[in-house]
């Protein structure tokens, strides 16, 4: 039946029980055939037609088939022809001409690739299992970035954030025609409340006590009512040429603390200014300062800060540095 335009297999066209060999060369065949009217067939000749993904049954459908010529075909390389592949290694050298005739017609860009060095992963195949590779990879970054999120508490530094351009925001619709804030205080001193009798009965009496004496800014007595507690913050740092930190402890623990150390970092950044003081007032474990005090980190290791001596004898030089770095004369 060699070179008739032949394009399909009618079913129940012939019952030929006897019949061994059956050659359908040059034809337009589509498929290999099935033995359903040929069950007593060895060799089926179907090269040149124009099958471009096999079917992977022919086998199993025609037991008795020892050789199949199917070359030259315009095979397409693509994920159903991974089953044909992989047939050829189970059918005992059954594919005569194997490899040189069985070469790659589509796509483009692997014509004349023969079928044996034409590989997909299982992964590309199969769309059950790239599904669920997917969602796998997606549930773990997913977890990975909820896990950076919470040990970071990035939601925190995000509300932080809104908070910050919000007041600023706010002030700026308050004071259309002001451009900058004038300075009110030579430093804003943020602490614990539980270093507070250290702050009022040292730092505030040593600064504040002689003519021409450093102006501070502290939150009990410079917070304005009615505002938030974000906007005193924030309008008290901007009022400030440098924002004092107490390091203790106790500073470490204090959610309010964080607020002033994070607004007094944006501000440092954003004018590239050098405004921050960081006095440790009681030695602090690298183990006692929690996840979210990266920058707390990150500044007590690059930046030199002024330590409490115990010793009262050091106490006028302590000072006298404290002055030395935050001396401006205000408006």
């Amino acid at each position: 039946l060699q070179s008739n335009q032949i394009t399909s297999m009618p079913k129940g066209i012939a019952e030929l029980q006897a019949l061994k060999e059956l050659n359908l060369a040059s034809n337009r065949l589509a498929d290999l055939p099935g033995c359903a009217g040929f069950p007593s067939l060895e060799l089926l000749n179907i090269e040149l037609n124009s099958i471009v993904s096999p079917s992977t049954d022919f086998f199993q459908s025609c037991p008795r088939v020892r050789e199949l010529q199917a070359g030259h075909n315009p095979f397409k390389c693509s994920c159903e022809l991974q089953d044909f592949i992989r047939l050829e290694r189970r059918s005992g050298d059954k594919l005569a001409g194997w490899p040189a005739a069985y070469l790659c017609e589509y796509p483009e860009g692997l014509r004349g690739t023969q079928l044996k060095d034409f590989h997909l992963t299982e992964l590309a195949c199969n769309t059950a299992l790239l599904l669920v590779t997917a969602l796998l990879l997606t549930l773990a970054l997913v977890a990975v970035v909820a896990f950076l999120c919470i040990y970071l508490d990035v939601a925190w530094y995000v509300q932080m954030t809104w908070q910050w351009t919000q007041t600023k925001r706010r002030a700026r619709y308050d004071r259309p025609g002001e451009q900058e804030t004038t300075l009110q205080f030579h430093a804003f001193v943020s602490y614990s409340e539980r270093d507070s009798l250290w702050v009022k009965n040292e730092l505030i009496p040593n600064l504040e006590k002689e003519e021409g004496c450093i102006h501070l800014c502290q939150h009990e007595r410079n917070f304005i009512p009615g505002k938030t507690i974000v906007e005193n913050i924030v309008n008290c740092i901007e009022k400030s040429y440098k924002s004092i930190f107490v390091l203790s402890p106790n500073f470490v623990q204090s959610e309010w603390c964080h607020y002033e150390l994070y607004f007094a970092h944006h501000k440092l950044f954003s004018e590239n200014s050098n405004s921050l003081i960081l006095i440790l007032l009681e030695p602090i474990a690298p183990y006692m300062i929690p996840a979210r005090y990266h920058k707390l980190k990150a500044l007590m290791a690059r930046r030199t800060y002024l330590e409490w001596p115990k010793e009262r004898g050091k106490h006028a030089l302590f000072w006298a540095n404290l002055r030395a770095a935050i001396s401006i004369n205000l408006p």
